[in-house]
């Protein structure tokens, strides 16, 4: 059987004086943490990964997730409100899309990952 932890208490300073020095503030850390846990119900990742492709009224959402209109709704606002997706508005219609790349990459490098496991 493998053991997965030390089987000895060494300190090596070094390296934990490396990685202190290249740790965020904690108020960044809980922003990321708070990304995280937004980013943990697969509604949202489906939302994120359709507007990946291209931006979406909350009707084509829904109609593509299956979805009312009104939970749709409930999502893009959470969403938005984390700065993750963002809106335009066409008229009557507002699109919505990724806020940035930097979104698409974290859904394209999640997706990657768990495909890779």
């Amino acid at each position: 059987m493998v053991q997965d932890s030390c089987q000895v208490t060494v300190i090596n300073e070094q390296r934990i004086a490396q990685a202190q020095a290249q740790m965020p503030d904690e108020m960044i850390l809980v922003e990321v943490a708070e990304t995280f846990k937004l980013l943990g119900d697969p509604t949202r990742v489906k939302i994120l990964q359709a507007l990946a492709v291209t931006e979406l009224c909350v009707c084509d959402l829904a109609a593509l997730l299956e979805m009312t209109s009104s939970a749709i709704s409930h999502q893009l606002r959470l969403l938005r409100a984390r700065g993750i997706v963002r809106y335009r508005k066409e008229g009557k219609i507002v699109y919505y899309s990724l806020d940035d790349n930097h979104v698409q990459t974290l859904v394209e490098v999640s997706l990657r990952h768990v495909e890779e496991c």
